[in-house]
């Protein structure tokens, strides 16, 4: 029985998404202590890849209005507290204007688009990414199997090297107990506690059941998620065909992370990924 138990936890990664073991236990005494193939078919077939990767078409939202849904699911996904004091936000995804996301890429005369509508910014999933260097407990790690960076919770100290190490400000740290302000807890992903650092997950849980992130359901076509190291997939067809950019790209952290800026003329990642 234990070494069924340590295949299961192996297999659904309960460390790896930082979740609490009793529900996914719970589930697998229901499913009769087998394989957690009886859990995946609950939700469908994990979805996989070698390298996920996100592209935001810029070009299809047209005020700060538009993005609010987008954010809004993912917080109430994920259990993202609403603290009153400003300086205590906790943030996985959110709205930038053009000047924040892309310092190294501005100039004096922005076209009106990129100068008025603010950019969703989020954890990069970078392929080198400094935060798990910075870590001192592997709380924050880089899983090789599809390159999403996660963190396990329980092993996060909240020494916030991490967020001294992200050169994007995409870690948020939990100077309160987070659960008085969660507008509606999410009994289906687990809630944090004071002294602990979080951050976008690529939705990892959600993969795990075939579901795709929920930022990605949201959009309405203007996010696109998928293997980077396949060149039949989505998003490999949007960077062939798109000029793209991604943020701080001279940091050699090598976003996964890609936005459609314009209309056609290639990627300036097209030689890499083309």
């Amino acid at each position: 029985m234990e070494n069924s138990r340590r295949t299961f936890l192996k297999l659904t990664g309960v460390a790896a998404l930082g979740l609490t073991t009793k529900p996914v236990l719970d589930a697998y005494a229901a499913a009769g202590g087998k394989a957690p193939d009886a859990l995946v078919k609950r939700g469908g077939k994990a979805l996989t890849a070698r390298n996920w990767g996100m592209v935001i078409d810029t070009r299809k939202f047209t005020s700060a209005a538009d993005l609010e849904p987008i954010i809004a699911v993912c917080d109430q996904a994920h259990n993202i507290p609403k603290f009153e004091n400003k300086k205590h936000e906790v943030k996985w995804i959110w709205s930038a204007p053009y000047h924040n996301a892309f310092p190294d890429k501005t100039n004096r005369f922005m076209d009106a688009h990129s100068h008025e509508v603010p950019f969703l910014v989020l954890c990069n999933h970078c392929e080198n990414p400094p935060c798990v260097r910075a870590c001192p407990t592997k709380a924050t790690f880089k899983r090789e199997s599809d390159g999403i960076v996660l963190m396990d919770f329980h092993r996060c100290i909240g020494c916030r090297f991490c967020m001294a190490a992200c050169p994007f400000g995409a870690r948020s740290f939990n100077f309160r107990d987070p659960e008085p302000f969660i507008p509606k807890i999410n009994p289906r992903f687990p809630r944090r506690s004071k002294g602990v650092v979080e951050k976008c997950n690529f939705c990892a849980e959600r993969l795990a059941v075939g579901k795709m992130p929920a930022c990605v359901e949201a959009s309405e076509g203007a996010i696109a998620f998928g293997d980077l190291d396949d060149p039949d997939s989505n998003v490999r067809h949007l960077l062939h065909d798109n000029y793209t950019i991604r943020r701080k790209q001279t940091l050699g952290t090598e976003p996964s992370v890609y936005y459609i800026v314009g209309g056609g003329g290639g990627s300036e990642e097209e030689e890499e990924h083309g």
